[in-house]
Formats: C-alpha cells, structure tokens, sequence
C-alpha cells in the first residue's frame, strides 16, 4: 500500500518493484551471473588476440588457440547466460526495467555470433581466421563492450543484483 502525503503519493513508494533487485543466484551473496561474465569477456577477446597472432605470424599454434578460446567464450557465455536469464525472469525489480532487456538481447546477439565464430572454426582452425573468423572476432570484441558496459550499468546505476538498503522508517 502506498503512503499518501497531502494527497500526493510517493513515487519510490508507488514502483516498490523497481527496488526489489537482489540476486537470487548468489553464492554468499554474490551474484553468480556477475562473477561468471568475466570468463566468456575474457575469452572472447582472446580470440580476437590469437586471432591478430595468427595474421601476424602465420603460425597455426594461434590459430588453434582462437579456436579452442572461441569455444570457451560460447560454453561459458551459455553458462553465464542461464544464470543472467534467470536472474532476469525471477527477479521483478530486473525484469521491469528496459535497460535489463537491452542487455539481454545484446548478450543474446554476442552468444549466437561467438557461437558462429567457434563452428565456423570447427575443423579447419587456419582457413577460418582470415578473413572471416578474424572479422567475426572484431564484431563480437565490439559487441562485447558495449553489452559489458549495458551490464555494468545496470550494477552500478540501477544496483541490479545487489542489495538495497532499507528505506528509513
């Protein structure tokens, strides 16, 4: 019920959804999707690394490291999506802001296209680099920080996954 204050209501008070935003995956608090994301960026931009080696110095050694790098970045970004997706739909204070749906569509976008530059690389790790895997490498080391910086947003300004403080009695 909101608090009504000489006849006007309380804003913060009408959208008590907006604040429920603590993670239910965590592991002694600390939100599971937060610490998982960090491996499929990581990875992910290692690609992109192996894939400028490989250009560079024309060794097959870094062309297979992209490959294998690539197929990390899709495991572990479907692991860190799951957890992200579900936090998402279980948590009202998430699923009712926008910037939480951006995010998820662009991480959505990422996954398919780290996908395709792994399968794309599936059994023919030096053909694949160039021009094509080192493209799609480009495109999703792009991709990546744009729906980091969404995701750090969505922590940092909206406190998303974190826990609010109680409002003052």
């Amino acid at each position: 019920m909101t608090r009504k204050t000489n006849g006007f209501t309380d804003p913060i008070e009408e959208h008590r959804a907006l604040l429920e935003t603590e993670s239910r995956i965590a592991i002694a608090g600390h939100p599971l999707h937060a610490m998982l994301v960090a491996f499929p960026i990581a990875l992910t931009m290692s690609v992109l690394g192996a894939d400028l080696l490989y250009w560079w110095t024309a060794d097959g050694f870094w062309a297979r490291v992209a490959g294998w790098a690539a197929f990390g970045a899709f495991i572990m970004g479907v692991i860190a999506g799951v957890t992200g997706t579900v936090e998402l739909l279980v948590v009202r204070g998430i699923r009712n802001r926008s910037a939480s749906w951006t995010h998820f569509i662009l991480a959505v976008m990422l996954l398919s296209l780290i996908g395709a530059n792994w399968g794309f690389r599936i059994g023919q790790p030096e053909e694949a680099v160039l021009p094509l895997g080192l493209s799609l490498s480009l495109v999703a080391a792009g991709l990546t920080a744009v729906t980091g910086w969404h995701g750090g947003k969505l922590v940092f300004d909206y406190q998303i996954g974190t826990k609010m403080p109680d409002p003052p009695p």
